[in-house]
């Protein structure tokens, strides 16, 4: 027998035991499949406080069998799952994606949504969503009663898109050239590139660099990129605290953690690059 507790800021806490199913995210109630009383007993649906409203309406469905806890994930972003647990390395960290299941180790799993959370400055700035889920061999707990649906329910509406960066704009391809380590892959530590890099890259994909050259244009446009990607609670130019490199190393992989740009547009302006660069054919 199992028992899964689940906790957040601003929520209260849930705790389910062997054979219950939760489903939580931004309005659940709605979603949540109950076929037959017997089930609509052993199914709970809970929404999770501030969820911003590029946030989808059911994010995970955790289900508690005898032996073991399932988290399968149904949110159009990704989330980000570290645990501890006893074993060589002692943890592990994993990103699921839409229709991902991940099998939950025994104690404290902590979930974050990257940027997932209405932030204190209201809509239009938003935080990271953290949600624990704690896997204990236990007897069954108390279950927090699925609540009703409510016909004036703000946050049953349709998804709306995550805010991002104006497409194959200046900032877009700044935000390109300076995820680029972490988007391809190729280093297991690496760098940020510098401004010139920067520039070069720019210029390379699209033929225009907007005045990149001036390294002024460059610290302007990864200040916008790194106000959408932190948002204003965490944005480290904000903090005004450590290295310029150490701050554009984690905007760099932020920018790609949270897909402002992703491998796909990466190949997508190599491919352009490449085409517009041919030389031309001889007589």
């Amino acid at each position: 027998m199992l028992r899964v507790t689940l906790r957040g800021a601003g929520l209260p806490t849930v705790t389910l035991g062997s054979g219950e199913t939760l489903f939580f995210g931004r309005s659940p109630d709605r979603a949540v499949p109950v076929d037959s009383p017997e089930n609509a007993l052993r199914v709970t649906a809970i929404a999770l406080p501030r969820c911003a409203p590029h946030v989808s309406r059911v994010l995970g469905e955790l289900i508690v069998g005898e032996e073991i806890a399932r988290l399968r994930w149904h949110g159009s972003g990704e989330t980000q799952v570290s645990s501890l647990f006893d074993a060589p390395g002692g943890a592990r960290r994993v990103t699921l994606a839409e229709g991902m299941s991940l099998l939950l180790d025994e104690g404290e799993n902590q979930l974050v949504l990257l940027r997932g959370r209405i932030g204190p400055g209201g809509e239009g700035t938003y935080d990271d969503l953290a949600v624990s889920i704690e896997v204990t061999p236990s007897g069954r707990g108390p279950v927090l009663p699925r609540p009703r649906p409510e016909e004036d329910d703000v946050d049953g509406g349709a998804t709306a898109p995550a805010p991002m960066l104006p497409r194959l704009g200046r900032e877009w391809y700044v935000a390109l050239a300076l995820a680029e380590p972490w988007l391809t892959g190729t280093d297991d530590y690496p760098r940020p590139p510098s401004n010139r890099e920067i520039y070069e890259r720019v210029l390379h994909w699209h033929g225009y660099a907007w005045n990149l050259e001036r390294a002024q244009r460059v610290d302007d446009a990864i200040r916008s990129i790194s106000a959408l990607a932190f948002g204003p609670r965490d944005d480290p130019f904000r903090a005004g605290s450590g290295r310029a490199q150490n701050v554009r190393f984690a905007i760099g992989r932020r920018t790609a953690e949270v897909r402002l740009v992703t491998a796909d547009d990466l190949d997508e302006v190599e491919r352009a690059a490449a085409r517009r660069n041919v030389p031309p054919a001889r007589a």
